[in-house]
């Protein structure tokens, strides 16, 4: 029985990966926990699933954390930081590694992971934005399987063919295409977009998600970080991905092949599919999901993506294409970005200006090393952070 360690077991990832291992008890059992301050909800999880660890950011929350498992008798032991995800990630009675923290916290524990050799369930888009070169090879070098849990890499994954390690026109792949809801501001006069507010943005029409990752799919940069992503796991460029608006969330991405065939992966938008099929990947498991109806649903449109309406779209492709630490700047620059809107003090409109000034000033080198990775994410969150404290000002 494969041992699973969640790290970020309080967001919409993790919740929704211990409920399709509450289906399957027999075959799962829930190793450790990680959290970054949600000492409640993790003690609930705690007291359920009585994991052999739980881990928090700092140690003023895992202290909070200890003292409520003990009072309630839990034995499950606290550790805290850095350190501890990582120790969880790699420990060796850890099989599976749910990567689900969001942003830059989550690549060294999913790093160690694939360092460990561990089949690693990768939601975390930051992995491969900020490292993947680093991040596939540690893959390859330490035989670890990577299985993606994005509901696009996940349905390329599964329209792939069973050996796409030669290359995507060796394999008969002429494209990928990936799906786009194109959020809550797909309709939405250009013009008023400068006066949307995190509340509007963060409300999604499809899917139920945490609110960073709900303001880039309103800006599309989770689209452009999925086309990052993408080129690494399926080893292309830019060039062979093709973004699709689908406002109706049922085909989750596609993969057209040389003689004109195109294979689509369609499911009702509910993160238990991908979650489901990465962990019983060969294999099949039920999900909990409801039953695709498509009489209910009658129609699916498809619009190609407007660059005005969505810059961060093509500042993504451009960071891919200039390569080195490029599209970690753009990831650094982001998360700032996104956090200066959310607390208030830079319109939505200037996400998209905060990160492009971001990649036009602070200079990017080759990948090599993590060091470099660090330092540069690092300085771009400096630049975002002044250029935010201007406009607030």
């Amino acid at each position: 029985m494969p041992n699973v360690t969640i790290l970020g077991a309080t967001g919409s990832i993790g919740v929704n990966t211990l409920d399709v291992i509450s289906q399957h008890q027999d075959r799962y059992k829930v190793f450790a926990l990680t959290a970054n301050s949600n000492v409640e909800v993790l003690a609930k999880q705690c007291i359920e699933w009585n994991p052999k660890y739980a881990v928090m950011a700092d140690e003023a929350s895992a202290d909070q954390l200890e003292q409520r498992l003990r009072a309630q008798g839990v034995g499950t032991e606290v550790l805290a930081g850095l350190a501890g995800h990582e120790y969880v990630a790699r420990h060796a009675e850890t099989d599976y590694v749910m990567a689900a923290i969001v942003g830059a916290a989550g690549l060294l524990p999913t790093l160690a992971a694939a360092r460990a050799g561990k089949r690693v369930l990768l939601a975390n888009k930051e992995a491969l934005v900020m490292s993947g070169r680093l991040f596939m090879d540690a893959i390859r070098d330490h035989h670890a399987e990577l299985l993606p849990i994005d509901s696009e890499h996940n349905a390329i994954f599964q329209c792939m063919p069973a050996d796409i390690s030669k290359g995507l026109e060796k394999s008969g792949v002429k494209r990928i295409l990936i799906t786009a809801s194109g959020g809550p501001f797909r309709t939405t006069p250009l013009h008023e977009l400068s006066n949307m507010n995190p509340s509007q943005a963060c409300a999604h029409p499809n899917w139920d998600m945490g609110r960073k990752i709900s303001v880039d799919s309103a800006t599309m940069m989770n689209k452009g970080l999925e086309i990052i992503e993408a080129c690494w796991l399926f080893n292309t460029t830019p060039e062979n991905i093709q973004v699709v608006l689908h406002p109706q969330s049922i085909i989750h991405s596609m993969v057209e092949y040389a003689d004109g065939s195109v294979l689509a992966q369609l499911s009702n938008p509910d993160m238990r599919t991908p979650i489901a099929y990465a962990l019983a990947w060969p294999e099949r498991i039920e999900a909990g999901v409801e039953q695709l109806d498509l009489f209910e649903i009658a129609r699916l449109d498809f619009e190609r993506p407007d660059y005005q309406r969505f810059p961060c779209l093509k500042l993504a492709q451009e960071a891919m294409q200039s390569g080195g630490t490029a599209t970690a700047i753009l990831n650094a620059a982001n998360e700032i970005a996104v956090q200066g809107f959310l607390d208030g003090h830079i319109r939505f409109t200037d996400i998209a200006r905060i990160v492009e000034t971001t990649l036009e000033q602070v200079s990017h080198h080759e990948a090599s090393n993590l060091e470099i990775i660090l330092t540069d994410d690092g300085a771009a969150r400096e630049f975002s952070i002044h250029q935010i404290r201007e406009l607030a000002a």
